[in-house]
């Protein structure tokens, strides 16, 4: 069974498919100009099929901007760098026994309220609500991982991420996938190839007519996932949610599963394997205790347990080995 809720490059592909250094935080903007679409909340609940709104203000304390709030391709730029810096792929909640809910008010209160992260089905919808009640058309779309497999593999849909509209121009923007994601939107344009800090991209239509997503490492192009342009739903969003939260094969019910994408380099942590990735170099690996696994959740993914939790998660790395 492939399962898919964003992916994390520190977890070995074939079992996917089916706080980063502060140097790499951008520079919070700071004025902010232009305000919340007044049409904007009907905007997000029609996203989510859901009557709550989106608290703006606190989402944008939450990843530091300070910036235009102008609906633009600028701004949909800046928001999402300023989210893929800050806010950490995460599946903490499961690992220590609880659920994923994708409630608009659950998701703010953990992700935002809390300072948690998530994973791409938290992630993206609370990223689209946010864009949608400023102002931005968005819909959801739904990929298929591929994780270096050829694009003629078909595997299951399940992997949410966005489409936004920005200066008349349709976008993909994805603030949930680990370790190998983008940090910015790319113009849905065949032959898109955009350098992101350190870390390059490339966007193309198959000959099947499937938008493909590659990453450049140093021995060629690696295919993360592929897409099409059909419509996906809150409702689609929960069942893969489910079978990503709970399945006995998901990764992440097997396994830890932490990000943190930076600039120039980026920070795995599966278990207890640390790994550091930069572009064009050999990935650095460290296996750590578990009883410093807490420590490196605070010190680099900026994720604070509470002594119960970090309790529970150091017996469960223990049994793990």
């Amino acid at each position: 069974m492939e399962l898919h809720a964003g992916e994390s490059q520190g977890v070995e592909p074939e079992e996917l498919r089916g706080v980063a250094p502060s140097q790499d935080q951008p520079a919070a903007v700071e004025h902010r100009s232009g305000a919340a679409d007044a049409n904007g909340s009907d905007r997000a609940a029609h996203l989510l099929e859901t009557n709550d709104t989106v608290d703006v203000e606190a989402y944008l304390a939450r990843i530091g901007y300070r910036g235009s709030l102008e609906p633009t391709a600028a701004t949909l730029r800046a928001l999402t760098s300023a989210h893929t810096h800050t806010v950490p792929f995460e599946n903490l909640a499961i690992q220590l026994g609880g659920a994923v809910h994708l409630d608009l008010h659950r998701l703010q209160a953990k992700l935002v309220y809390r300072g948690r992260g998530g994973y791409c089905h938290e992630q993206n919808p609370l990223f689209g609500a946010v864009l949608a009640q400023i102002g931005f058309p968005v819909e959801f779309r739904s990929a298929r991982m591929l994780m270096g497999a050829d694009e003629s593999t078909i595997d299951a849909v399940g992997h949410t991420l966005l489409e936004v509209t920005a200066d008349g121009k349709p976008w993909m923007v994805d603030v949930g996938v680990g370790n190998t994601g983008p940090l910015e939107p790319l113009p849905l344009v065949d032959g898109t190839h955009l350098h992101q800090g350190s870390w390059a991209y490339r966007l193309d239509r198959s000959p099947a007519g499937r938008w493909v997503l590659r990453l450049w490492r140093g021995d060629g192009w690696f295919t993360l996932y592929q897409f099409s342009d059909e419509p996906y739903y809150p409702a689609d969003i929960r069942d893969h949610n489910y079978v990503a939260a709970t399945h006995p094969d998901s990764p992440f019910v097997r396994h830890l599963v932490v990000d943190r994408n930076g600039s120039r380099e980026r920070w795995s942590l599966v278990d207890r394997r640390l790994d550091i990735h930069r572009p064009g170099q050999p990935r650095t690996r460290h296996e750590l205790p578990a009883s410093e696994v807490p420590n490196v959740l605070a010190s680099r993914f900026g994720l604070t347990l509470t002594p119960e939790e970090s309790a529970q998660l150091v017996v469960l790395l223990d049994q793990r080995g």
